[in-house]
């Protein structure tokens, strides 16, 4: 059932981002330090992405849900993404929070 959530929360984004004009690269990039929910072109700029969800906004709602330990993961596993794969790309790290019907995308939403 949760997984179910989560994937129904990912294809949400990508289509919300696909509209906005972001290219997918890569879904559910993995390695062994983590996982990075999308990986998007924004014209030049490779893009990670963190998709939350959260039925409401309670207990600081799903942006806040993204814990200076899991943004330590998701910039290590960025990392290793962009040594493979675009080593002369600019990149950003968002965070497009679902919240019920709410969509909120918010871009550099850290940094290393």
């Amino acid at each position: 059932m949760k997984q179910q959530i989560g994937r129904e929360a990912e294809d949400r984004a990508l289509n919300y981002l696909e509209q906005k004009g972001l290219s997918l690269i890569q879904r559910n990039y993995r390695s062994r330090f983590g996982e990075i929910d999308l990986i998007m072109r924004d014209e030049t700029t490779v893009v990670f992405i963190e998709v939350r969800y959260r039925r409401n906004k309670s207990f600081g709602g799903a942006s806040y849900s993204v814990t200076p330990q899991k943004q330590q993961r998701l910039l290590t596993t960025a990392k290793l993404f962009l040594q493979h794969y675009a080593p002369q790309h600019p990149a950003r790290m968002d965070v497009l929070a679902l919240e019920g019907n709410d969509i909120e995308w918010i871009k550099n939403a850290f940094e290393a």
